[in-house]
C-alpha cells in the first residue's frame, strides 16, 4: 500500500468560504494512487472541512446566513479572548466537521456531480488555514 501525504496551507479572507477541489484533486493526481482513499484533516478549531454545493453559489450564501442565525456572534460567551467571533467560531466548527474522507478511483477524487471541497473560515480576520491531505492505496 502507498501512503502518501501533503500539508496544504489555505489563505483565507473572513467569513468565506474556499473552493480547494482543484487543490486537492492535483495531490492526489501527484500522489500516483489509481484507487484508494483522500483523507482530509483541517487543523483548526474556528474552521471547517465541508463537502457541499459547486453549482449555485446561493447554496453557500444559506448556510452561511443559518450558521448565522444559529450561532450568533455577541457578548453571549463566556470565552472571548480574539473578540466575540471567537467562541461562535468553535461551536459552528463543532457543528460542522474537521475532517472528511473521499474515495479515489481512476486516479480523481470519487465526488458527485456537483460536490465541491471547501475550508469555511468562520472567523472574520483573515487566516492561513493548515489541511493535511492525507493520500492512502
Amino acid at each position: 500500500m502507498t501512503h502518501y501525504q501533503k500539508l496544504l496551507r489555505v489563505s483565507t479572507n473572513g467569513k468565506s468560504f474556499h473552493n480547494i477541489t482543484a487543490k486537492i484533486e492535483a495531490i492526489v493526481a501527484e500522489s500516483g494512487v489509481e484507487t484508494g482513499l483522500c483523507s482530509l484533516f483541517l487543523r483548526h478549531t474556528s474552521a471547517s472541512l465541508v463537502i457541499q454545493e459547486n453549482a449555485d453559489p446561493d447554496v453557500l450564501v444559506d448556510l452561511a446566513n443559518f450558521m448565522a442565525k444559529i450561532v450568533p456572534e455577541g457578548n453571549y460567551y463566556i470565552h472571548d479572548a480574539e473578540g466575540p467571533d471567537d467562541m461562535p467560531g468553535h461551536i459552528r466548527t463543532v457543528l460542522t466537521h474537521t475532517s472528511e474522507q473521499i474515495p479515489i478511483n481512476r486516479g480523481h477524487l470519487v465526488l458527485g456531480t456537483w460536490q465541491g471541497i471547501y475550508v469555511w473560515e468562520h472567523r472574520q480576520q483573515n487566516n492561513v488555514r493548515e489541511l493535511v491531505v492525507h493520500i492512502s492505496g
